[in-house]
């Protein structure tokens, strides 16, 4: 899938950056889900944003305690099935689900790299898959590359990591910025807006 030199210097960042950079990611990836649940009555919308509020929380008030094992599985409860829906935000959906999941297994885990890489590489799929799906077809990664909203999504993912990289420290100030901002803005990386 579409490899972008993000992910090598992601390298750099310490835990505390990468979990920052993954909680932005499923912020921007929340409407989806939360679209989604508006469209078919899938009424889990609240679990998701309780956990990644949770991830913020950590972020932002020191030694605060969460089980991160039992909100593991509450999101596990709240991934819908594909093959349940016949319309395609399920799979955004979905999407969000995996990245927010893989938050929580790099805080149950202690690794947080591999897992910042994979939540960056969900959210460019839910951008190329959409880009495919409304194409009707397959396409090369230099063609997606080309393509404003992916190339956009990189942008956006360029911006919180460079914020990142200039802290030397937790810097609580930029980690709420983040989290207001995104909040607020409320668009996804596919462009659904927060109703």
């Amino acid at each position: 899938m579409l490899k972008n030199p993000i992910h090598l210097r992601l390298e750099k960042l310490e835990s505390w950056q990468h979990v920052t950079f993954m909680a932005c990611l499923c912020e921007r990836m929340y409407p989806n889900f939360q679209m989604f649940c508006q469209q078919t009555e899938f009424a889990h919308e609240k679990v998701y944003r309780s956990i990644l509020d949770l991830v913020w929380e950590t972020l932002i008030i020191k030694d605060s305690k969460v089980n991160f094992d039992s909100q593991l599985e509450k999101l596990e409860e709240i991934i819908p099935v594909a093959d349940d829906f016949d319309i395609y935000g399920v799979y955004p959906a979905i999407d969000a689900c995996v990245a927010l999941g893989e938050v929580i297994h790099s805080k149950l885990s202690g690794e947080t790299l591999e897992h910042a890489i994979a939540v960056s590489e969900t959210s460019i799929r839910t951008v190329a898959m959409l880009e495919m799906t409304q194409a009707g077809r397959e396409m090369t990664e230099q063609e997606l590359k080309e393509l404003s909203s992916v190339e956009e999504e990189w942008d956006i993912q360029w911006d919180i990591f460079r914020l990142l990289a200039a802290c030397e420290e937790r810097d609580l100030e930029l980690i709420k910025g983040l989290k207001s901002d995104l909040r607020e803005a409320g668009v996804s990386n596919i462009g659904i807006t927060l109703s």
